[in-house]
C-alpha cells in the first residue's frame, strides 16, 4: 500500500506549479467575492493534504478496487438524482450533514481510474468489438446520470475524458476513422433537430447556448452573448498590468458593477484580466499549460499502461472546463483536482523507483555474467 520512496524522485516542480496557480485562484476569488476567501483557502489546504497522502499510496493498490469505486460512483450519482439539492434549475449537489459537495467533480476522477485499470486489463484485446462495447456500456451508465442532473457540460467532458483514455490505450486508427464517419453525420442530425424551436431533445437553456454560438448576431439569444462580450470588455479594460496596480476605477467593473454573472466561477478569467491585465492573464495561462506538460512528461516514464492513462487523463481532461481549474471558486472541484494530482505524483514516484530497480537488476545480471 505505502512504499518506501526517495525524496529526490518527488516532482516538486509540479507541486510548486499547483500551489502557485491555486494561490492566484485565492487572490482572484477574493477580488470577486471577499466572503469566499476563507472557504477557498480551506479547499486549498485540504487539497494539498489529500494530494500528499495519496502521492505516497501505491496507485496500483488503489486500482485493485476499481469495481468498488465504479459502484460507489453510481450510488453517489444516484444519490444526486434522488436526494440532491437544487440550485439554478439543476440538481447537482449532495448535502451530508453540514457538508455540501458536487459528486460529478469526483466522478470524473473515479472514471479515469476505472478505465485506466480496465484498459490495462484489456491491453491485448482492446480493439475487439466485445471490449469496446463493454467499455461503452460502462461509460453510458454514469453518463446518463450526469446528463439527467442536467449537466451537459460535464457530460461532454466525461465523454472527452473517455475518448482520450481510449486513444492513449492504443485504439487503432482504423476504428477512430470509422467512429468519425459515424459521429459527423450524427452531429449534423443533432444540430438540425436542435435548431427547430419546438424540439424536445434538449432543454431550452441548452438550446439557447448552442444557438447563441451558431447565430451570435441574433438578438433572440443576446443574453449569453452579452455575458461573453462583457467578459471580453472587462479583460481588455485591464490593459497591460490591470486596474489593481494602476488604481484605475473609471470604467465599469466586473466585480463592483455586476458586469458579468458568477464572476467567482465561470468568469474568473475576466477578473484576472481586469485586475491584473495582460501579465496576469498570461501567468494563469502559462501555469495551466505547464501543469499538463508535467503530467504528460511523467506519463512517458510510467511503469505500466494504467499509470500512463492516469497521468494523461488527469493532466489533460480536468484542465479544461467552464470554471477555470485550480482558479475558480469551488471546494469540490479544487479538492478533486488535487486528488487526481496526488495520483499523478505517485505515478511519477513509481516510475522513477521502477526504472532505478530495472537498472540495478541489469547491472547485477551483467556482473553475474562476467
Amino acid at each position: 500500500m505505502i512504499k518506501q520512496y526517495k525524496l529526490r524522485f518527488y516532482n516538486f516542480r509540479l507541486v510548486l506549479l499547483l500551489i502557485a496557480i491555486s494561490s492566484i485562484g485565492v487572490v482572484l476569488v477574493t477580488s470577486a467575492r471577499a466572503d469566499l476567501r476563507n472557504k477557498q483557502l480551506v479547499g486549498l489546504f485540504l487539497g494539498l493534504i489529500v494530494m500528499v497522502v495519496l502521492s505516497l499510496i501505491d496507485y496500483s493498490w488503489i486500482l485493485n478496487f476499481q469495481w468498488i469505486m465504479y459502484g460507489a460512483n453510481i450510488v453517489m450519482l444516484l444519490g444526486v438524482r434522488l436526494f440532491g439539492s437544487n440550485a439554478g434549475g439543476a440538481t447537482r449537489w449532495l448535502q451530508i450533514g453540514g457538508f455540501r459537495f458536487q459528486p460529478t467533480e469526483l466522478s470524473k476522477i473515479i472514471i479515469i481510474l476505472f478505465f485506466a485499470k480496465f484498459f490495462m486489463d484489456h491491453e491485448e484485446d482492446l480493439n475487439t468489438l466485445k471490449v469496446l462495447a463493454e467499455a461503452a456500456v460502462l461509460l453510458v451508465i454514469p453518463l446518463v446520470l450526469i446528463y439527467a442532473q442536467p449537466d451537459m457540460k460535464n457530460t461532454i467532458m466525461v465523454t472527452l475524458i473517455f475518448c482520450i483514455l481510449l486513444y492513449m490505450a492504443g485504439l487503432r486508427y482504423r476504428i477512430i476513422g470509422g467512429a468519425f464517419l459515424i459521429a459527423i453525420p450524427l452531429v449534423i442530425i443533432f444540430l438540425s433537430i436542435v435548431v427547430q424551436p419546438d424540439q424536445k431533445l434538449i432543454k431550452d437553456y441548452q438550446r439557447n447556448r448552442i444557438m447563441s454560438f451558431l447565430y451570435p448576431e441574433n438578438e433572440e439569444y443576446s443574453e449569453d452573448i452579452e455575458q461573453q462580450n462583457n467578459s471580453k470588455t472587462a479583460i481588455a479594460s485591464g490593459e497591460l498590468v490591470g486596474k489593481k496596480i494602476t488604481g484605475d476605477d473609471s470604467t465599469s467593473s466586473v466585480n463592483e458593477g455586476n458586469f458579468v454573472a458568477e464572476n467567482q466561477t465561470d468568469f474568473i478569467f475576466a477578473v484576472a484580466g481586469e485586475e491584473y491585465g495582460f501579465f496576469g492573464c498570461t501567468l494563469v495561462v502559462v501555469f495551466l499549460f505547464l501543469i499538463p506538460c508535467e503530467c504528460i512528461r511523467m506519463s512517458l516514464r510510467a511503469k505500466d499502461l494504467a499509470g500512463k492513462l492516469i497521468c494523461c487523463g488527469i493532466g489533460l481532461a480536468p484542465n479544461t472546463g467552464t470554471p477555470l481549474p485550480f482558479v475558480s471558486y469551488g471546494l469540490t472541484s479544487l479538492v478533486s483536482l488535487y486528488i487526481g494530482m496526488g495520483l499523478v505524483l505517485n505515478v511519477g514516484l513509481q516510475s522513477s523507483a521502477y526504472n532505478k530497480e530495472i537498472q540495478r537488476k541489469e547491472i547485477y545480471e551483467k556482473e553475474e555474467y562476467l
